[in-house]
């Protein structure tokens, strides 16, 4: 009976993706791009500078969270156990080519998630604690005359929240490789989601803020470290990318072989999973920032991309072709584990810390949106039976396996991408593109002192 509800899910989620949810993220992503006279290249210097002008304020006195943990909190969730488990399904079966389609989604991907903050922004309001709320089921209210659609996404992403996949990598990482008992793990992971998700965005934030920043020092520079010992190699490692994502890729070792179209779906649909493309929850969160001016809170949405894309993503790709490992018939999540194990020792006891580093972050980033839909869907026992629907789902999918996990996040992942992306094709003519440098070195609130980030 599981088995054919697995078969029936997976023919589910293949129908949504390969009809619905790859041509609307390559139609829009293009629309928007061409619309906005490629915004996301254009001022990709500018975000760079608003990121860097928000490090400069406190935050004091003034009604919402710091823009930058809202950014953090959102990065937690974009910037996951998918950059290094999940992305390398794509090679395992579409190819090489499958990373070309992977960066193409990213700059898609880029415009897509800045309408999506830039309207949640636009259409977000005041809670009543100091905060404000916001995100696709305030502008899908502007979209849609139909109630039921926001209603819709609030229990699609409430579905979402619960990160059974990532909790499931991370019980199954610590437990096989540092031999830790099962069911503690999965009690303390527990007590530790929970206590981020009672702090809301701030706490979040702020853990993400802490963890983050060191996890992409370190993994970015071990992946140099591997890339720069086989510097000699990288020619052909470009030119076979580039190659098999408009020829296909041969049988290989492992590899059992891909077409064209095989290397374009499977790569948009992971850049869409590790960048969480349409899934509307970084609206949710960016929602909450204190900044007044739209277009310069969801220009770091350009920069969540960036930093997961082109930066995480991309070195563990590059890690996993330039070994050779991805042609050996092996689980994803043991692929660049492999890869810098054969230049760091202890990978054993690093891989699982990393993992939990980047999917505790991803937890807490989709748990605290589930908790705000759970509460915008029932005001006064949503959050109570939220609560205990997150422990139930993540124990059960604890002792699962990651591809059922992985599949009840694709098909409510890409049912949510299906649904913005008419959202904001609908209310595309609201949406602003004009944030100039001016705007970005400009001081959003009064500068008390300088901070760091340890400080926000």
């Amino acid at each position: 009976m599981f088995t054919a509800l697995t078969t029936q899910l997976e023919f589910v989620e293949e129908i949504l993706w390969t009809y619905f949810g790859v041509p609307l993220v390559a139609f829009l992503g293009l629309y928007l791009t061409i619309k906005s006279n490629f915004f996301q290249i254009r001022h990709l210097p500018t975000v760079f500078k608003t990121f860097l002008g928000f490090l400069r304020f406190r935050n004091a006195d003034h009604q919402g969270v710091h823009p930058l943990k809202a950014f953090f909190a959102a990065v937690g969730g974009c910037v996951g156990i998918g950059n290094i488990v999940g992305i390398c399904t794509a090679v395992q079966l579409g190819g090489p080519g499958a990373v070309f389609w992977i960066w193409m989604t990213a700059l898609a991907g880029m415009i897509f998630k800045y309408s999506e903050v830039y309207l949640g922004l636009r259409y977000r309001v005041p809670n009543g604690e100091g905060g404000y709320n916001g995100g696709p089921m305030y502008f899908l209210k502007a979209a849609f005359k139909q109630s039921w659609v926001p209603k819709l996404v609030c229990v699609l992403l409430c579905i979402y929240g619960v990160e059974v996949y990532q909790f499931s990598v991370i019980t199954t990482s610590i437990t096989a490789n540092l031999g830790i008992n099962s069911y503690l793990v999965i009690v303390v992971l527990l007590l530790l989601v929970v206590f981020a998700g009672l702090g809301g965005v701030k706490r979040v934030g702020s853990i993400s803020s802490t963890s983050l920043p060191i996890f992409v020092v370190i993994y970015v520079g071990m992946g140099a470290w591997v890339l720069s010992n086989n510097v000699f190699v990288l020619p052909s490692v470009f030119h076979l990318i580039f190659t098999s994502a408009f020829t296909g890729h041969a049988a290989v070792g492992g590899f059992a072989g891909a077409g064209i179209m095989a290397a374009m779906s499977h790569g948009i649909r992971r850049g869409c999973y590790t960048g969480d493309i349409g899934v509307g929850y970084a609206s949710v969160i960016h929602s909450e920032s204190s900044v007044q001016i739209p277009e310069k809170q969801a220009s770091l949405a350009i920069f969540d991309i960036f930093l997961d894309a082109f930066m995480v993503c991309t070195t563990s790709l590059f890690l996993i072709l330039t070994t050779g490992i991805w042609q050996e018939p092996m689980e994803a999540g043991m692929m660049v584990q492999l890869a810098l194990g054969e230049y760091f020792p202890y990978m054993h006891i690093f891989m699982p810390i990393f993992l939990f580093m980047l999917g505790y972050n991803t937890i807490n980033a989709y748990f605290c949106v589930g908790l705000k839909c759970a509460d915008h869907l029932a005001p006064r026992y949503g959050r109570t039976i939220y609560y205990l629907y997150a422990v139930a789902a993540l124990l059960l999918f604890s002792f699962m396996g990651t591809s059922q996990a992985q599949m009840v996040m694709a098909i409510a992942g890409v049912s949510l991408l299906i649904i913005n992306s008419c959202g904001v094709f609908i209310l595309r003519h609201e949406i602003s593109f004009n944030l100039s440098p001016a705007q970005a070195e400009e001081k959003p609130e009064p500068v008390l002192a300088e901070v760091s980030l340890e400080q926000i």
